[in-house]
């Protein structure tokens, strides 16, 4: 039985929908985070062994002009948009087009410069491979500038020898595993991706988004100052430590603005995808069922298995755990980062400030999650994470 919901909450937000009763609480937490966390606008979704069990939206899309979030709202997904990116990776790998453990200088000669041959694509997909920023300044705009971008990070010094440090690339994976796709796949990334993925599976994602969507996307709106932890080692490299990676992570982007159409319409695999909970959940509820047909279960489960741990990420200062291009559970809170707790074979993505996509092959579950006003952090917040929390609270009783 399918309920249906379509209600105002307490503070004037509407939140509409469908859900299976068994997972009434995680409705909860949606409105909850309405009410008590803040949330402006949001979708969730959870899909269970191939049918869809929660798709729930509400709020406001834009606070200017009180524009409803509504059923096809689109957001910007920031990092989410590399689980994407590596599952382009990983399918032609397995059409056998990609080899994932070779030099990637064979596809890319330019790549093997100052210190990097002998780099990987399961490196890139890792975060171990010796690129994580770029050191000098990234010209005003340049970050659009696909061409600039990849002859950068193609000239780019090597920050330590190829595989033996983590260190998150947050902006450079476009230019990295983005470009190995682009040139294993021989077209651009999001071609690619709308061709075997977005396209097949009838998603409404985009990695580069059509001038034609754009009526339908949020509005961001930063996270609270108030929310960020002046303490925590990552703030004090970025105010303290010029030159470091986490103060060229915040500060070297060529002035990019990561909500404008400019971006939204570039095919930068690392934080330029748009969708919403629906586009996020449905890319991953084939790798949450054996036998989808998308991948081979043995892609699947080498996807979701950690390849690269460190208590000390080169770029995030905190307690990091990566499979091969997506994030893997990890629980920070003894330790004083941010978490994303999620189970032991599960797999999937956060974009900063809170949105999240993953895959449970375990119990057959895909989750997605996105919004428009963001939490500080590279990981989960409050709103996400208790989403997840009660996904799966109801999701093992099944």
């Amino acid at each position: 039985m399918e309920v249906t919901l379509d209600e105002m909450v307490s503070n004037g937000f509407q939140v509409a929908g469908t859900y299976d009763p068994d997972f009434s609480e995680l409705v909860d937490v949606f409105r909850e985070n309405f009410i008590c966390r803040h949330e402006v606008g949001a979708s969730v979704c959870v899909i269970m062994h191939g049918r869809p069990v929660v798709d729930l939206w509400g709020g406001v899309a834009d606070l200017t002009t009180k524009r409803p979030w509504k059923r096809d709202t689109l957001s910007t997904v920031l990092s989410c948009t590399k689980g994407a990116t590596a599952l382009c990776a990983h399918i032609l790998a397995e059409e056998g087009r990609l080899n994932l453990y070779e030099d990637v200088a064979r596809l890319w000669p330019d790549f093997a410069q100052a210190g990097k041959a002998g780099t990987t694509a399961a490196m890139m997909l890792g975060h171990t491979s010796p690129v994580p920023h770029l050191r000098e300044p990234i010209r005003p705009n340049g970050m659009l500038d696909w061409e600039y971008m990849v002859e950068r990070v193609s000239t780019e010094p090597a920050w330590w020898k190829p595989g033996t440090r983590q260190g998150y690339h947050g902006l450079t994976f476009a230019w990295t595993v983005g470009n190995v796709v682009r040139l294993a796949a021989g077209m651009p990334l999001g071609a690619y991706f709308h061709e075997r993925i977005a396209g097949p599976l009838g998603l409404d994602f985009y990695i580069g988004l059509p001038e034609s969507e754009e009526p339908r996307v949020a509005r961001m709106i930063a996270s609270d100052p108030g929310e960020v932890d002046l303490s925590s080692r990552f703030v004090q490299a970025v105010v303290g430590q010029p030159g470091s990676l986490p103060e060229l992570f915040v500060s070297n982007t060529g002035g990019a603005d990561f909500s404008s159409p400019a971006m939204r319409a570039a095919e930068l695999g690392s934080v330029s995808g748009v969708t919403n909970a629906r586009g996020l959940a449905g890319m991953y509820a084939p790798l949450a069922r054996a036998g989808c047909g998308l991948l081979s279960v043995e892609s699947v489960a080498r996807m979701g298995r950690c390849q690269s741990a460190t208590y000390v990420d080169a770029t995030l200062l905190q307690p990091m755990r990566f499979g091969m291009g997506f994030m893997v559970g990890m629980d920070n809170r003894l330790a004083g980062g941010f978490s994303f707790r999620i189970g032991e074979r599960a797999f999937g993505h956060v974009g900063t400030g809170g949105s999240v996509g993953f895959a449970d092959p375990e119990i057959g579950m895909a989750f997605g999650y996105t919004m428009n006003r963001m939490g500080a952090g590279p990981l989960l917040n409050e709103r996400g994470q208790g989403l997840v929390d009660a996904a799966y609270t109801a999701a093992r009783t099944k």
